[in-house]
């Protein structure tokens, strides 16, 4: 079914969008959300929604949904995209609220598309008309909130995750598509055999707008041509997709998937293994600020002080990646993520931090400041003896909690620069 028919039926839309549903019923996907008995129907079916945070592979219906609950709620429903919209435009749509809340009571759901891009200046902005009420926000992202979106809205939306469709979700929109008379493409009598039906559900990969996008694209190329059969055969599908599209879902498990399998080649000392997984990051459009963030912990935590270097290049190919954006980023992070893999290895930096952390935490060694090392001393007859002007006196001076002197926590490697290091330590 077609969202908002009426007002779009003679408007030569897009299939993917003529099929949009209307109806929570006739949505397909995301039973672990939207099943009878489900949390979030529940909300949707009872008008008591509030703001969300969809996050979700592309194509998975996170705008279909925020349409649906804008009908089921008797909202009025507003759209603005992060990657044009910015605080002028919130504005333009928080006053339009303010005047329909007040006359008519009506609530307003403004659909935030592609939240993760609005910088956290833009995002603090929506901040005080959520806390207010004025609009019931709906933020749809690809990304993991939890590092894209700052603390004070998360804490004012209900998060979400949605999944990727299934390939029998796949199937049964293709099939709803041939068969709807009003919206689809029954009326121009268009079949698809089975082998065309699978390349397309393996070609989309869990996205509903690209098998729709593909099968309008096979559907118009059989209209079009002389003979009287519409059937949509393997072979033309095949002409059709001729990209194959790439497992990997920048929002799920195949997201952070490829970064460990990134992480895991450079720390196993394997160039060639972390060029692939890195270019097949950058072949699917993955942001470069989450690569450089992965190959900056990494030459931190393998390489650490076998290398200092591993860090100082990763955080200048950050910088530059950032600056240049891509394609040209590619380089900088290619030379950085080939240095750190051949860096000599060493973990002593994390295993260092994590036994400090421990002791502290869950061992509950958490002791005062010994007095010589306060910043101000409360007895004259205890000073702190400066290394640089009492060399001697450094070697007699401790630095640890008296109940923790004999605890070692750096351990330097035998490898390249931490040899020097074990000179110096205590």
């Amino acid at each position: 079914m077609n969202l908002f028919a009426d007002s779009l039926a003679d408007l030569p839309a897009p299939l993917a969008h003529r099929m949009r549903p209307v109806k929570l019923d006739d949505f397909k996907g995301q039973e672990h959300l939207l099943a009878q008995g489900k949390p979030l129907r529940a909300l949707i079916e009872s008008d008591r929604v509030g703001s969300l945070i969809f996050w979700g592979p592309q194509g998975c219906g996170k705008t279909t949904l925020a349409y649906i609950i804008s009908r089921y709620t008797k909202s009025r429903f507003e759209i603005l995209s992060a990657v044009s919209a910015g605080v002028k435009e919130l504005r333009q749509v928080v006053n339009i609220a303010k005047v329909k809340l007040n006359i008519n009571q009506q609530k307003t759901i403004l659909l935030i598309d592609e939240l993760h891009r609005f910088s956290k200046v833009q995002q603090d902005a929506i901040l005080p008309y959520v806390e207010e009420g004025i609009i019931n926000l709906i933020g749809a992202t690809t990304e993991n909130p939890i590092f894209e979106v700052i603390s004070a809205l998360r804490s004012r939306c209900r998060i979400y995750q949605l999944k990727a469709l299934s390939s029998e979700d796949i199937r049964g929109i293709i099939k709803q598509a041939l068969a709807d008379k009003k919206h689809g493409l029954a009326d121009d009598n268009i079949s698809l055999d089975t082998d065309a039906l699978e390349n397309i559900v393996v070609y989309a990969n869990g996205d509903a707008r690209a098998a729709l996008n593909a099968l309008e694209v096979a559907a118009n190329l059989v209209k079009s041509n002389s003979t009287e059969s519409k059937m949509i055969d393997r072979k033309l599908t095949e002409e059709v997709l001729q990209q194959v599209s790439l497992l990997y879902d920048k929002a799920g498990d195949e997201h952070y998937d490829h970064a460990s399998a990134y992480q895991k080649s450079m720390r196993g000392s394997d160039p060639d293994a972390a060029i692939y997984w890195l270019g097949k990051m950058i072949a699917c459009g993955e942001d470069p600020r989450f690569i450089a963030r992965r190959l900056m912990v990494t030459a931190a935590e393998d390489v650490g002080n076998a290398d200092p270097r591993a860090l100082i290049l990763a955080a200048a190919a950050a910088g530059a990646a950032e600056k240049l954006g891509w394609p040209e980023a590619r380089i900088p992070l290619s030379q950085a993520t080939l240095y750190v893999a051949c860096a000599p290895k060493s973990n002593s930096t994390i295993r260092a931090i994590d036994e400090a952390l421990c002791d502290i935490q869950k061992q509950g060694k958490s002791y005062p400041v010994p007095l010589h090392l306060k910043s101000i001393p409360f007895n004259a007859h205890i000073k702190y003896k400066n290394p640089h002007y009492d060399p001697p006196g450094a070697a007699n001076q401790t630095y640890l909690p008296t109940e923790l002197l004999d605890r070692k926590y750096y351990v330097a490697e035998n490898i390249e620069f931490e040899t020097r290091t074990k000179k110096t330590t205590r």
